[in-house]
């Protein structure tokens, strides 16, 4: 029974991050390849997408491939590879039916060329759209993104075009990559891990966190639409007391 009728919609997170963890653990209780524990887990990704665009979320963020990622054995990166121009090309026609829009966050020149050029039209082509926006975190990491700002900050303060008195935490996030995208209200990681693995470290300031055992190819909309549930049953206080957030 889906449990989407349970969730009040007055009440949503604008945009969730999640950490899709457990594909290869997945394959091997399986007695399968890790490669088939990927293509599974893609299959999530497209079930996770369809339940945020049935309950209106405005922001999915998914942590697809890390900068740490690219220490994996080479195969395994090349089949990584194959399996992503696959699914961003097979899913376009979806994203378009479905309103979605793609983003992309990440050292993305580093992703070989085929893999460049297939998310560069995937981009464009969704940029039209005005539903939930998709947002791949793709050869990401945040000291990478904080390292990155940092060095353009103090660039443009060498060049005169910004007064250092005038760096505020604002300002900061202006230089990072998800400059235009609002912060993550909640955090899902699935595979049993309780950790945040060098992601978005600025924006999760004041996410909330929702750990799961559930590999992330059995995570679909029912375990998505739990996180959501869980979010809806926590006080955000961001500092203040209940009694304030009562009386606002």
């Amino acid at each position: 029974m889906s449990l989407i009728k349970e969730i009040d919609k007055s009440k949503l997170p604008q945009h969730v991050a999640v950490i899709m963890d457990g594909n290869g653990r997945w394959a091997k209780r399986h007695g399968r390849d890790r490669s088939e524990g990927h293509r599974e887990g893609v299959v999530s990704v497209r079930k996770v997408v369809e339940a945020a665009v049935a309950i209106g979320l405005k922001y999915l963020t998914v942590y697809t491939f890390s900068t740490e990622n690219w220490s994996r054995p080479d195969e395994e990166i090349r089949t990584l590879m194959t399996i992503m121009v696959a699914a961003i090309h097979r899913e376009t026609p979806d994203l378009m039916k479905n309103n979605v829009r793609l983003m992309a966050i990440g050292d993305t020149m580093r992703l070989p060329g085929d893999v460049r050029d297939t998310l560069s039209e995937c981009l464009e082509k969704t940029s039209v759209n005005t539903g939930t926006t998709l947002v791949l975190a793709l050869s990401y990491s945040s000291r990478w993104e904080l390292v990155q700002a940092a060095k353009c900050i103090a660039e443009n303060v060498r060049e005169g075009k910004i007064d250092s008195e005038n760096v505020n935490e604002i300002l900061f996030s202006s230089y990072l990559t998800t400059r235009n995208i609002p912060d993550p209200d909640l955090l899902i990681r699935t595979g049993g891990e309780k950790r945040i693995s060098n992601f978005l470290l600025w924006q999760l300031s004041y996410a909330e966190l929702y750990f799961t055992d559930i590999y992330w190819p059995d995570f679909r909309e029912n375990e998505f639409y739990e996180s959501i549930l869980s979010y809806q049953q926590r006080e955000r206080r961001f500092g203040k007391t209940s009694e304030q957030i009562t009386k606002s």
